[in-house]
């Protein structure tokens, strides 16, 4: 995989000692983080948000609506947003990806019977449910990359 402005170009291929082929790949998973073939590192929420999705929905399966809407939001606080945000402090995330994953947080209190955001922002202030983008601005402002800019990001990763 290649990141830079060259990442689109085609590249040689590299054959190991006992002869087989390495493949060039788009996309590699380091430490739950998937990084993307681009021109700046990039990072992909696609797997993320997949993983999100089957946890709630496994749980709205089995529990339906019988739970209450405080059980459920304290499922989403203390599993399913962990899922979703695991490991993005270390991505740089545009506004269009956290707008994306507010945008599902807001589709789970659609859940509780409603689709007028004015009240899904409503109940979340009531629940002190705050939104992935307000999560990822706390967690990036006391991560290791902003205190150490100048340390690569690989080197802390390692």
């Amino acid at each position: 995989m290649r990141i830079g402005a060259r990442h689109d170009k085609p590249c040689s291929r590299i054959t190991t000692m006992d002869g087989r082929e390495l493949v060039w790949a788009d996309e590699i998973r380091y430490l739950g983080v998937f990084i993307v073939r681009a021109t700046k590192f990039k990072c992909s929420v696609d797997h993320a948000k997949r993983s999100f999705y089957r946890a709630a929905n496994s749980i709205f399966a089995r529990v339906g609506r019988l739970a209450s809407e405080k059980v459920m939001v304290q499922l989403l606080e203390h599993k399913y947003l962990p899922i979703l945000l695991y490991a993005l402090e270390v991505c740089n995330l545009d506004k269009r990806i956290l707008q994306s994953l507010d945008f599902m947080a807001n589709r789970f209190f659609m859940n509780f019977r409603t689709s007028n955001t004015e009240i899904v922002h409503y109940c979340q202030t009531m629940f002190g449910c705050e939104l992935p983008s307000v999560l990822l601005g706390k967690d990036t402002k006391n991560s290791l990359r902003k205190r150490n800019s100048h340390v690569p990001l690989f080197s802390l990763l390692s």
